[in-house]
């Protein structure tokens, strides 16, 4: 099946090349990618994977039963400064990952790939971090290539060896050289080795692509700890939450969900669109002094010189 894959790619990237050499556009290869795919719909219908359901029935649904284990999935944020929520789903999707894969037996390792500008921007995965997270450091394995390009093929060979239960790519925007033609070969190699490919893109924005689904990511305020009984530990931070919008699938419009990730159970929670009024007299999570305002400043801008008018010199 691996092998039929393949020539299907190289195939469709000599058309698709031609194309381009000739300035002409490739209708036949989009034709004869579809013709492929249904000469092994009825394979892949017989042994396809069961998907990675969230746990929470709504967001299932939409996503058709969950994340597909043989494609690529996309978690994407707009902003730098919401990386590390595109990050934090990735590796909670990876966590649930590890934790269906150990009731059945498998404890296959998971493979983070950094692009060198995403590290530099976002940092790296941090060992006693992952375990409170969820994750098992001792099947978590990291990658810093130098290039992007470097990136790409280390991408490539790992989902085609079959070796890891998931490989996570992080990428920092829309570089030019993973485009499209890139995509669709990765959705190969992952569709061949029944592999799961997450995407977490930083701050990039939406562009085609051969995920099966992709999701934007955006951090929301965390509810009070709790304690035992129905009490709250006042001045604290619970289990982080996200707001995620399905932005890629068979919906006709975006959908807007709101999760919390329980680390220790490593299961996805539904909640309610989060408060951002504090009640009175609960005091914020930081409890230091607010900056006082500026002084002895000037109030108002100078007034500009008087404009003289000069007569030509000549």
């Amino acid at each position: 099946m691996a092998q039929h894959a393949l020539a299907r790619e190289r195939l469709f990237a000599l058309r698709e090349t031609i194309a381009r050499l000739e300035g002409k556009p490739a209708p036949a290869l989009a034709a004869a990618e579809r013709e492929a795919l249904a000469e092994g719909g009825k394979t892949a219908r017989r042994c396809s994977l069961p998907p990675l359901a969230f746990g929470v029935e709504c967001l299932d649904e939409a996503l058709e039963g969950g994340l597909p284990l043989d494609a690529i999935t996309e978690f994407r944020s707009d902003l730098s400064r919401d990386a590390g929520a595109a990050s934090g789903l990735a590796m909670a999707v990876a966590a649930r990952l590890q934790k269906q894969e150990a009731d059945t037996g498998r404890l296959l390792p998971l493979l983070w790939i950094g692009d060198a500008v995403g590290t530099l921007e976002a940092g790296r995965p941090y060992a006693p971090g992952l375990r409170d997270f969820g994750l098992s450091p001792e099947r978590f394995l990291h990658a810093a290539p130098r290039k992007l390009d470097e990136a790409l093929w280390l991408v490539e060979t790992a989902v085609e060896s079959a070796a890891f239960s998931a490989v996570i790519f992080e990428v920092r925007g829309n570089p030019a050289h993973f485009g499209l033609t890139e995509s669709r070969r990765l959705s190969l190699r992952a569709r061949a080795a029944r592999r799961p490919l997450f995407l977490v893109r930083q701050a990039g924005a939406e562009e085609a692509s051969s995920a099966a689904f992709r999701l934007h990511v955006e951090p929301a305020p965390s509810a009070l700890r709790p304690l035992p009984g129905e009490s709250k530990l006042s001045g604290s931070i619970g289990n982080p939450i996200f707001r995620l919008t399905l932005e890629k699938g068979r919906n006709p419009a975006p959908l807007c969900f709101f999760l919390e990730w329980n680390p220790h159970e490593r299961e996805f929670l539904p909640v309610a669109e989060p408060n951002l009024v504090r009640p009175p007299g609960e005091p914020s999570a930081y409890s230091g002094a607010q900056l006082s305002a500026s002084a002895n400043g000037p109030h108002r801008p100078q007034a500009m010189g008087a404009l003289l008018a000069f007569d030509r010199a000549s």
